[in-house]
């Protein structure tokens, strides 16, 4: 199993944010990435659709030998991740919005969250915001629109622009101080939303800590890879090839990228 890859999924191109950060942090480390492309956006599926697409994911990964399996999407996490812990037999890391250090570092106790419609809407999102934001005010806003424009390479459209100038406005006008990004597609968004957001707005995304819990529960199970040498990865699309490479291209790492239909 130490020699096994990690495997990662989320719905689109997005999670390879993630990716990023966890070759980095292990680079003798070898990787699986699925991007679900082709039934992105999760955020507007329901809960059931959400979980079979996970389930299908987490079995394409394990076939191809992953000792542990990153769900680098935050709607397939709050949605899915119980049931995926119960039935497969290997360690599986969450992401959810960073909500805990934006609450406990917001000096105008308002927060701003950028997410989709299935991780606003989930349980596990609730009781987050309840244990770790009490006396903060968290103003949610659905980035509709996003994740298929992102899909699609339009990182610095119009388009883009558009969408998120509407978006955080609101945000702006009521004082917060902090930005959560609670979807994995969202932080290649941050260059253009530094140009929108006033210089005293902080911008908070998951994917340092999940690639350091990543390594902590390697660590913790005996699973690090025993070589001095890095790592190869996998990466797979079911959608636009280019859009993946475009995402991907910066990385300099050992690694393909193909089109599966999984």
């Amino acid at each position: 199993m130490k020699n096994g890859p990690i495997g990662i999924f989320d719905s689109g191109v997005g999670g390879t944010s993630i990716w990023n950060e966890i070759q980095k942090l292990l680079p003798q480390e070898d990787t699986v990435y699925l991007a679900d492309s082709k039934n992105a956006p999760y955020g507007e599926k329901s809960s059931e659709e959400i979980l079979q697409l996970s389930i299908k994911n987490t079995k394409v990964l394990l076939d191809k030998g992953s000792k542990i399996i990153v769900v680098a999407c935050n709607t397939a996490t709050t949605n899915a991740i119980g049931y995926l812990r119960e039935n497969f037999d290997v360690p599986f890391i969450g992401i959810e919005p960073a909500i805990k250090p934006a609450a406990l570092q917001s000096r105008s106790k308002t927060v701003g969250v950028l997410a989709t419609k299935g991780t606003l809407a989930s349980s596990l999102f609730h009781s987050t915001s309840e244990n770790h934001a009490r006396g903060i005010t968290i103003l949610e806003r659905e980035g509709k629109g996003l994740v298929p424009l992102i899909e699609q390479g339009k990182v610095n459209s119009h388009e883009i622009r558009e969408l998120l100038r509407s978006y955080l406005e609101p945000m702006i006008e009521k004082g917060i101080d902090y930005l959560v990004l609670g979807c994995t597609h969202y932080p290649y968004l941050i260059p253009v939303l530094k140009e929108l957001l006033p210089e005293t707005v902080q911008i908070i995304d998951s994917g340092e800590a999940v690639a350091r819990q990543t390594k902590s529960i390697l660590e913790k199970n005996q699973l690090l890879k025993d070589s001095l040498t890095n790592g190869f990865h996998q990466l797979y699309t079911n959608g636009n090839l280019s859009v993946l490479e475009g995402f991907i291209k910066g990385a300099s790492v050992n690694y393909k990228a193909e089109k599966s239909d999984f």
